[in-house]
């Protein structure tokens, strides 16, 4: 086999599967690794060192983000120091484990781009800067694309590139201290590092994640250089060689910046925990979990795949991955009940891809947005967490809603239901006992840590393993879950308690994880890394002490196949951080170029011209944006890319407009719609992945999964205009309040897009169905157009104002000022307004001095670190209106005639159903 035609392979596995489903294991193997692992396949000796390297970067993050090196006094590892290491490790896995893809698109790209920064290298040289060294490096680069990339070996030139990547990432780390004593002043060696390492670093790009992050990386580098000779909106100075070669590889501004460093830091412990976790067999336990569970439900296998994958997706960062891992087992069996190749396809992309928008991993943009919005982890998990489970419970119903158009049935039970009663004492029982035992840790551990001071940690290690060994004697009582043929036929499905009982020591790394995380409030690498170091004890052990429970003999055979686990979860691990570790490294290259050209405030203006001001059409350019990056883009990149560009758009454009929101609803919006790419045609490449495994048509496929995620592309506009969706500044019970009202309306809407509620829609009632779902969603929508909420009071009543509201209200104000270039701008600033005995006072005590002139009110002050210093307001601005909060019903009776009208279309469906029911 030639090395082109060897290198199609993966996509000729796809091409093959259309049609005919049933892929074989080796086939899904082919397919997962040429997306997410490498597709490359050496020669013995040359897998083993791959693998070697691999486990020895997991070893290198667990040992970083352990306590050890400061407790031992060694191997301690500043920030910028584990970021280099990170990136080498990357790009040295890239070359190693990543053929080039040869088409002659990919080959031109692979030529063009090196020499187009040859070009702009040369072009943004100062004239005492050498630059006869820099032809040498494009040709060089050049010449290994062209050369070849065989899929059976790594040829010298691609050995080459490997290492000399790994140096120039690992370049930070060694010459640390002399780039430290000469900032902004890179000297020639600096110069050739950067232009290898970033040409390099974009040759990994094309190789580990396709050409789109390669291509769009590439044009913000061209901008850096070629600023004056852009269209006068976009255009800035330029920036030189030397200032481009500091910015992006010397500091951490660019290539080594947040992005890169939250992926060293988080992300990998979090992909680590989860590689363990497969290994040790949770993967197959969650999807026999879920089928146990509902497989007997309409269309059961295709529940139990939204639950599988929701599961699977709380540990996993990829969707693809999450396809066909759970969709491997869950798509056949869709088909066998009912599901065209399509809908099963689609079901499973639409789970797998909401396992994205799941915490605690969130495809590792939950990481990232604590460093871009500068909240507590625990505040991004919370704001995220309703609008994933509504969704998910919403994917439900959307598979329910097609089980009910085909009548379909379950797979038959596997023993007969108990009684209502005997069910619902049983369900009281069980949630009884998860509450006393988590009251019971919950207490126990505020008792042992003042009891035993120091030593607790140990009495909690101690506890954990007795959990532990006496969960692993249950499951050693029950049948071993064995990963079943989804081709053959099924007879029944396995019995739910014994299914749940042979894994349930799986869940106890989990639970040490989201502890962490949740109630003891450590850092997010922190509690990453003890479930990792958990998981890492439970690998070793289970197969021996297993063995020992069911009297299976031959404990070192048991062990070794521990080990093996082991080693393998530490590889598979490394394997699947390459795609992301050179992700965050290249988006920093667009992040980098933004800080540094300001093509943010430039984008702005661009975005408002065409939006002409209207937020709703600026969240649609947004969406549409996030959507087009990410048909190329992982997840991880084009939150980064987006997020950078936009996010700051869309509060400042808001503001502008009269809509403040805040930051974490916007970075949600754009991860959401980043995600949503994932799925849409035509690059959508978790459908082509479920298409693979299930046979049928990869844009058809797309298309349905699209359909079935507008549920998830309606929640962002939704809690854009009501962040009580993010529990921003929601107690408990209006929490849940707005937790059951959202779901609700979740439901409905996903009733009215599938055009089936208890019966076939009629036009009318799915418009209906709409309307009450957005009540439902924003009942304030309606009330404002009835009763304002605010009323206009003239700026020179300012006092009056806040002296009439209620203390903790907020004043809306219409400012006319300068923004930081000296340009007009007029925005919106909440003003809260504090305790105090007059109007007055509460001037003085948000930091405000006012004086009027010819009939306006001029802010003479806004004092440093004052409530009105933090709402925006400055010196010399004018006050134009001020909006104070009128008196309003409750927007809750806008339910009553919603609810009304629903119940309406109850009464006429059910009529119809039991008609069609009485011809059938």
């Amino acid at each position: 086999m030639t090395d082109n035609s060897s290198q199609q392979k993966a996509s000729a596995v796809e091409q093959e599967a259309a049609g005919r489903g049933g892929l074989s294991q080796a086939e899904i193997d082919e397919l997962v690794a040429s997306s997410d692992i490498g597709g490359r396949s050496p020669s013995v000796p040359v897998a083993r060192l791959i693998t070697v390297i691999a486990i020895i970067w997991s070893l290198f993050q667990l040992w970083i983000a352990s306590p050890l090196p400061f407790m031992l006094g060694f191997g301690v590892f500043n920030d910028t120091e584990a970021r280099s290491f990170h990136l080498a490790f990357a790009l040295f896995l890239a070359f190693a484990a990543y053929p080039a893809t040869r088409t002659p698109f990919q080959i031109g790209l692979g030529v063009v781009v090196p020499a187009l920064l040859t070009f702009l290298f040369i072009f943004g040289a100062k004239e005492d800067t050498p630059v006869w060294w820099i032809p040498i490096v494009g040709l060089a680069m050049i010449g290994t694309i062209l050369l070849g990339s065989p899929k059976t070996r790594i040829p010298v030139w691609e050995w080459a590139l490997a290492i000399l990547g790994a140096c120039a990432s690992l370049y930070l780390f060694v010459f640390y201290d002399g780039i430290a004593q000469r900032v902004g002043a890179p000297i020639l060696q600096d110069f050739v590092v950067a232009a290898f390492g970033l040409m390099i670093l974009l040759e990994a790009t094309r190789r580990a994640l396709g050409p789109a992050l390669m291509i769009v990386a590439t044009v913000f580098l061209a901008y850096t250089f070629l600023g004056p000779l852009m269209p006068g909106i976009i255009a800035h100075k330029g920036n030189s060689l030397s200032e481009v070669v500091n910015h992006q590889w010397i500091t951490t501004e660019g290539v080594f910046g947040i992005a890169l460093g939250v992926s060293a830091s988080f992300v990998f412990l979090f992909v680590l925990f989860g590689s363990l976790l497969d290994k040790a067999g949770a993967g197959n336990y969650f999807i026999q979990v879920a089928f146990s569970l509902m497989g007997h439900l309409r269309g059961g296998p295709a529940k139990a795949a939204v639950v599988s994958s929701a599961m699977t997706g709380l540990i996993s960062g990829s969707s693809i991955a999450n396809v066909v891992t759970t969709g491997t087992f869950t798509i056949p069996l869709m088909k066998r009940v009912g599901f065209s190749s399509e809908k099963a396809g689609a079901v499973e992309v639409a789970s797998s891809v909401n396992g994205q928008i799941m915490p605690p991993v969130m495809g590792a943009a939950a990481f990232l947005m604590v460093e871009y919005v500068g909240i507590p982890y625990f505040d991004v998990v919370k704001h995220a967490f309703l609008p994933a489970v509504i969704s998910y419970i919403a994917l439900v119903y959307i598979v329910h809603l097609e089980a009910m158009k085909a009548n379909m049935q379950g797979l038959p039970r596997p023993q007969a239901p108990k009684p209502l009663v005997a069910w619902l004492i049983s369900l009281a029982f069980t949630v009884a006992v998860i509450c006393a035992l988590s009251f019971a840790v919950y207490y126990g551990m505020g008792w042992i840590r003042p009891a035993f001071g120091a030593s607790a940690g140990y009495v909690v290690f101690l506890l954990l393993v007795a959990a532990y060994v006496g969960l692993l004697y249950v499951a050693s009582r029950e049948k071993r879950l064995e990963m079943e043929d989804p081709n053959a036929p099924v007879t029944k499905l396995p019995l739910p308690g014994p299914t749940i009982r042979s894994g349930l020591h799986f869940l106890l790394p989990v639970v040490v994880l989201v502890w962490a995380l949740m109630v003891d409030r450590l850092s997010p690498g922190l509690s990453a890394f003890w479930a990792a170091a958990f998981m890492v004890f439970i690998l070793i052990t289970q197969r021996p002490i297993e063995a020992i429970f069911r009297n299976e003999g031959n404990i070192a055979a048991a062990a070794q196949r521990g080990f093996g686990e082991l080693l393998g979860g530490l590889e598979a691990g490394a394997r699947n951080m390459i795609g992301i570790g050179i992700a965050t490294a290249t988006a920093g290259i667009i992040v980098g170029a933004v800080s540094q050209t300001g093509v943010g405030s430039a984008l702005a203006d661009v975005v408002e011209v065409l939006s002409g001001g209207n937020i709703l059409a600026i969240l649609f350019l947004t969406a549409i944006l996030s959507l087009i990056l990410g048909m190329g883009l992982p997840t991880t990149a084009n939150y980064i890319v987006v997020s950078a560009l936009l996010a700051p758009v869309i509060v400042t454009l808001g503001q502008q407009n009269g809509l403040i929101v805040p930051l974490i609803a916007v970075h949600l919006f754009v991860f959401y719609f980043g995600i949503m790419a994932d799925v849409t045609p035509p690059v959508g490449l978790a459908s082509f992945a479920a298409a693979a495994v299930s046979g049928g048509d990869p844009i058809r496929t797309g298309l349905v999964a699209f359909f079935y995620s507008l549920r998830t592309a309606a929640l962002p506009f939704l809690f854009i205009f009501n962040t009580d969706l993010l529990l921003i500044n929601v107690d408990w019970a209006h929490g849940i309040f707005v937790f059951i009202v959202a779901t609700i309306a979740m439901l409905l809407f996903a009733a009215a897009t599938q055009g089936w509620f208890l019966a076939r829609n009629q036009i009318h009632e799915t418009i209906i169905l709409l309307l009450v779902a957005f009540t439902l969603f924003r009942p304030g929508f309606w009330m404002d157009m009835i009763v304002p909420p605010f009323e206009n009071v003239p700026p020179s009543q300012l006092a009056q104002a806040m002296g009439d509201a209620e203390a903790g209200q907020d004043l809306r104000l219409t400012i006319n000022g300068m923004n930081a270039v000296g340009d007009p701008i007029t925005f919106t600033a909440l003003l809260p307004v504090p305790e105090g005995a007059t109007g007055e006072e509460r001037v003085a005590a948000v930091g405000l001095d006012l004086i009027e002139s010819d009939g306006k009110v001029i802010i003479d002050n806004a004092a440093f670190g004052s409530p009105a210093q933090d709402a925006g307001l400055d010196w010399d601005q004018e006050i134009v209106e001020v909006f104070a909060p009128a008196e309003q019903p409750t927007k809750y009776w806008m339910y009553l005639p919603a609810l009304a009208v629903l119940a309406l279309v109850i009464f006429l469906q059910r009529g119809r159903a039991r008609r069609v029911a009485a011809t059938a």
